[in-house]
């Protein structure tokens, strides 16, 4: 007996196709990332011939990782990717194992709803747009007197939050899949290829 299979099946469905295609976009964008360190290092190396690094080349690297890395956490946890430590487990029978699995897909869960929750709550800080209504419906607070930007390019920083917001969104989303799977593979009482 499972909890609507045939309905997690379909969402499962709809899951991979969204995740698979944020880590597609946050692997662009780690590509576009080296690129601009590759012509940052050519230009110091050209120097003499009137070259020089990319201006700012720091703030694109690091901004364009943690929107990656809120890209590929969603397909990690679709996938179980993340690092787990299974040298007891594997010699358990099939139920127990689904067990341990629920368990770790519970406690990805909470924390995912935590990293988004505080990542949703930096986002509203930083992001000086909307009316007090709007900032009000969305548990925004109140706008920022003046928007903050990076250093050297000044580029907003609410829009690096934002994307990583939505990343980190997916994930709560797709942990919150997980532990209904998981539930399923407990109640079947094995766990089923990924």
């Amino acid at each position: 007996m499972a909890l609507a299979s045939e309905f997690e099946t379909r969402v499962g469905r709809v899951l991979e196709a969204v995740c698979r295609m944020l880590a597609i976009v946050g692997g662009l964008v780690l590509v576009g990332a080296a690129l601009v360190t590759v012509a940052s290092i050519i230009g110091r190396f050209f120097l003499f011939a009137g070259l020089g690094p990319v201006r700012g080349d720091f703030e694109l690297v690091e901004t364009a990782c943690a929107i990656a890395i809120f890209a590929f956490l969603p397909w990690c946890q679709l996938n179980r990717g993340h690092v787990t430590v299974d040298v007891l487990v594997d010699r358990m029978p099939a139920r127990a194992k689904a067990v341990f699995g629920l368990i770790g897909d519970l406690a990805v869960a909470v924390v995912a709803g935590l990293i988004f929750w505080r990542l949703y709550l930096g986002f509203a800080e930083k992001f000086p747009y909307g009316s007090e209504t709007f900032r009000t419906a969305f548990g925004m607070g109140v706008k920022p007197y003046y928007p903050e930007t990076t250093y050297e390019l000044q580029l907003p920083v609410w829009i690096p939050f934002g994307l990583s917001t939505i990343g980190a969104a997916l994930f709560f989303v797709v942990s919150l899949y997980t532990v209904w799977r998981a539930l399923n593979w407990v109640l079947t009482g094995r766990e089923t290829a990924i």
